[in-house]
């Protein structure tokens, strides 16, 4: 093995031991590729939204569109980050799983209503930014689910299971 060819594999090797995920899925250059249910609007889509490490603009506006607000129409751009952080859990989990939407944005009006109803909405909820989800996914359990997301040490996770959902975010790590 030539020396160049030995340094550049070392540097592989420590960069993946660093932050295995990322470096994994960057060697790879795998297509990202998602599914989802939404089960208000009873609307499915499998999509492949990055390939090659490169966002696909007409899969994120389709993710957009089913993870908008069923209840004002309204639409906001979901963090590709949250998206990242779905896949690489749906990988783990099964492929080819689809992912249960109960809740992706939010409008601040919708956000205002569910606040007066039931407790555990945050008055600046990161729905209402495209920067939260709350999910199940079929023949997974949401305590299985939930400890997943907080091993991928990747933002929010928040465990319901009287709701029977998982709440995942972009935002400080937390766990609850």
């Amino acid at each position: 093995m030539r020396r160049r060819t030995f340094l550049k594999l070392g540097v592989a090797a420590i960069a993946s031991a660093a932050c295995p995920l990322q470096a994994m899925a960057s060697i790879k250059n795998e297509n990202h590729i998602l599914s989802f249910y939404n089960i208000h609007t009873g609307e499915s889509l499998k999509t492949c939204y990055r390939a090659n490490g490169k966002l696909i603009e007409r899969a994120l506006m389709r993710i957009n569109y089913i993870l908008r607000d069923y209840r004002t129409g309204e639409i906001k751009p979901v963090d590709p980050s949250l998206l990242d952080l779905l896949h690489r859990m749906v990988v783990k989990i099964s492929p080819h799983a689809p992912i249960s939407i109960i809740s992706g944005y939010r409008s601040p009006r919708t956000n205002a209503a569910l606040r007066k109803i039931t407790t555990g909405v945050a008055r600046n909820s990161l729905h209402m930014q495209g920067r939260a989800i709350d999910i199940r996914i079929p023949g997974c359990r949401t305590k299985t689910l939930h400890q997943l997301a907080v091993g991928m040490k990747s933002g929010g996770a928040g465990y319901y299971p009287d709701s029977n959902f998982v709440h995942l975010d972009t935002g400080p790590i937390k766990v609850w």
